[in-house]
Formats: structure tokens, C-alpha cells, sequence
């Protein structure tokens, strides 16, 4: 645990995970230092659409599902369940704005950060955000977490394959420059903890079993009798009745002294399946444990 509270940063790439390949090496070279695993995702409802999935999932990675599924008027803000914590979220989705402004997150657009979108200027717009300037670790920032959403949602009149290709590009020039500012042993190294999570998107069961988190055992019968529940399948003593084994986030974590190395070497769901240190989280469990960086919350699990 660091000696002083960490300040996050989320890049999250909604629907990107399938596009990654071996080109975009600062992805996979951050997955190769990185503390890798899995958020599990619950089953859809079949006639959701894709601007409900959208929230869904973001909810989701909020910890703040219930007002997403039941509409409550008055929410509690992530600042009120997390100890003053001060988030924002970068989306030009309108749908995530109005979400995120309904759970008290400071809402930004990629404008905001830099006109040109230039990958080096966002970064350092993203750091100064989190009070990290010329390599130092500022004493004080606008905030504590800040996620940075791309992918689906975010044009309009989003094509499926070109535009997607091009936000995995754009997200492993932004991994680059971030990891080269806060380079071990540095303040920012030492302050920073970054969270890099790609999701499948829209997915169905019959076209994805190949991407499935369920161990070998799982398929046998009398031999699944003998395993125990995972603990992503359960709440508190219940078992979750809405668990997908199937296409979950993939997670990649970094913070000089702070996370540990597992033995993965690409950002690949395979690489991240056989040799990811951090096994599978329910997605709602991500919050607390990042919360838990940045000393707003007790430590969730082990």
C-alpha cells in the first residue's frame, strides 16, 4: 500500500476489446507490467438496446446500477457513498453525461481537454486533471478519479468496424504517453494508479463461447460438484442468478510499487485467462477496489 492516498485514472474502451491485435504494442507492453484480470458482467436483458447497454455497463462499473434499473429521482452521489471523492467522467455520449451528472460525476467532453485531440496533449490534460504537472505530484487536484470513455456511443453515426479500429489506436497512443510520464520511481509513478479496461459490447452468448471465463471442470458435471463457487458468482452468501460466463471486461492495472506483475505478456482475453494474476471481480466490485487506492473506502475481498 503506498504511503499517501493514489489518484486514478480510468481509460475505459467500450466495445474495443475485440479489435485489439498485435499491433498496438503500448497496450500489450502495459499488460506485460500490469496487474491483468477479468470484471464479470451480468446477463443482458434480450430487448435491450445498445444506448441502454451503454449506461448499463457504465452503471455497472459505478456501482450504481440501482438507480439505472430502477429510476430512483433522488440518488446518492459517488461523493456521498465514497468519502467526498471527486469524480469526473470525459464522454461525449449524451446518454453518460445525463447518467453521470444524475450520480454527482463532474461531466467533461474531449474538447475540453484539447482541440486537436492530439494524444500527448490529451495525456497531459488528463494528468493535470488528476494534479500531476512536470512530473511532479501537485498537493492538491480538481480529482480524485477521472475515467475517460471511448468507443461505442461516442460519434454519431458510429461505424461498427473503421471507427472502433481507430479508438483502440487512439487509446494505445494515449497508454503510451501516460505510462512514459509515470515511469517507475517517479512521483507521478508512485501516485498514479491507472486502470485500462476494455469491454466486448453488444455481444451474444452462441458467437463468443470461445471467450468464456468458466474453468475446465465447469463442462463436467460430476466434476464442477467438486469446485467451489467463484466468488464473482456470489453476493455475500447468495449466489448471483444473472452471472455471464462469457466476454467480461478485460482489466489491466498499473502503479509503480502498488500492483503486482502477473505473468501476462499480451492484452489478449487468453494471455489474460491462463496467466492474469487477478482472476474475475463482478464489474460492480471495481469502484470499491479503486476507491480503496485512493484511501475512500475499506478493502474489498482478500
Amino acid at each position: 500500500m503506498a504511503d499517501k492516498p493514489s489518484r486514478a485514472l480510468v481509460l475505459y474502451g467500450d466495445g474495443l476489446a475485440r479489435f485489439i491485435d498485435p499491433s498496438h504494442a503500448h497496450l500489450h507492453s502495459l499488460a506485460s507490467k500490469a496487474a491483468c484480470g477479468f470484471l464479470s458482467l451480468p446477463s443482458a436483458s434480450p430487448s435491450e438496446c445498445e444506448d441502454e447497454r451503454i449506461v448499463r455497463e457504465f452503471a455497472l462499473l459505478l456501482d450504481a446500477s440501482v438507480y439505472f434499473n430502477t429510476g430512483e429521482k433522488r440518488m446518492s452521489t459517488v461523493s456521498e457513498r465514497f468519502m467526498g471523492m471527486r469524480v469526473a467522467v470525459i464522454t461525449d455520449n449524451q446518454l453518460l453525461k445525463s447518467f453521470g451528472a444524475k450520480i454527482g460525476l463532474s461531466v467533461l467532453e474531449l474538447k475540453e481537454l484539447a482541440e486537436n485531440n492530439n494524444a500527448v496533449d490529451v495525456s497531459s490534460e488528463l494528468m493535470k486533471l488528476l494534479g500531476f504537472q512536470g512530473g511532479k505530484a501537485m498537493e492538491t487536484s480538481q480529482f480524485d478519479l477521472v475515467f475517460m470513455h471511448m468507443g461505442a456511443g461516442e460519434k454519431a453515426n458510429y461505424g461498427k468496424g473503421k471507427d472502433f479500429v481507430n479508438d483502440v489506436k487512439d487509446m494505445d497512443a494515449l497508454v503510451d504517453n501516460i505510462i512514459h510520464m509515470a515511469q517507475p520511481g517517479s512521483e507521478i509513478g508512485a501516485r498514479l494508479h491507472l486502470s485500462v479496461v476494455m469491454s466486448y459490447g453488444s455481444v451474444a452468448e452462441a458467437n463468443y463461447l470461445d471467450f468464456s471465463v468458466m474453468g475446465s471442470a465447469s463442462g463436467n458435471a460430476d466434476l464442477a460438484a467438486l469446485f467451489p463457487r467463484q466468488s464473482y458468482t456470489m453476493n455475500g452468501e447468495k449466489p448471483r442468478t444473472d452471472v455471464r460466463n462469457y466476454c467480461p471486461m478485460l482489466i489491466a492495472q498499473r502503479q509503480d510499487a502498488v500492483t503486482r506483475k502477473d505473468m501476462v505478456e499480451a492484452f489478449s482475453f487468453n494471455d489474460f485467462k491462463q496467466h492474469g494474476g487477478n482472476l474475475v471481480i463482478p464489474t460492480d466490485r471495481f469502484m470499491h477496489e479503486i476507491a480503496f487506492k485512493l484511501w475512500k473506502a475499506p478493502k474489498y475481498g482478500a
